[in-house]
């Protein structure tokens, strides 16, 4: 084996897909791009990792709600895009030609050209990590979406894209909690 510089292992175990995170600060819609997610448990309990750098941070701490879009590998163009501009000075619903769409709980819009939405209230923020804990309260998926392919970024430029599932749930059955 070589050796890997150290400051690069996290390029190694990056996470779930990337995702799109939309909050409102009172007045207006944001996005933000977000490779950092987790899953909590078998739950409907997420983290996001962000922090004061950000400009939709505010908007998290404040209004404690969000939604998690979770785009496909034909709009990371789009998903880069709004990850490389702020929304502090920049309309990105309209920049990047997405259709905004009320949310049934929280605030923040759906995004009508992702594969899946999931309205989420904050329950916590990890300060010292800067972790936003998020609890799901409803969830949505775009079934006629030809398109289902999630994009996982490496952490240094590059992307993964998913590819053929495998379905191994009768192996895992009898392994799995009872209440899953």
């Amino acid at each position: 084996m070589r050796e890997l510089k150290l400051s690069k292992a996290f390029t190694l175990m990056e996470s779930g897909p990337v995702v799109l995170v939309t909050t409102h600060d009172g007045e207006k819609n944001n996005i933000m791009t977000i490779s950092w997610t987790m899953v909590m448990d078998f739950t409907p309990v997420f983290a996001i990792t962000t922090g004061e750098w950000n400009h939709s941070f505010a908007a998290l701490r404040e209004n404690r709600e969000c939604v998690i879009a979770i785009p496909t590998v034909d709009l990371l163009d789009k998903v880069v895009g709004i990850g490389t501009c702020s929304g502090a000075d920049t309309d990105k619903f309209a920049k990047f030609n997405l259709t905004p769409v009320q949310a049934k709980v929280v605030r923040p819009a759906l995004i009508k050209e992702c594969f899946a939405n999931i309205e989420c209230k904050v329950i916590d923020i990890v300060q010292r990590h800067n972790i936003v804990v998020l609890e799901a309260v409803a969830a949505y998926i775009d079934t006629t979406r030809k398109e289902k392919r999630a994009v996982h970024a490496v952490g240094d430029g590059t992307f993964i894209v998913d590819g053929r599932k495998i379905d191994r749930r009768k192996m895992m059955a009898s392994k799995l909690p009872p209440s899953v």
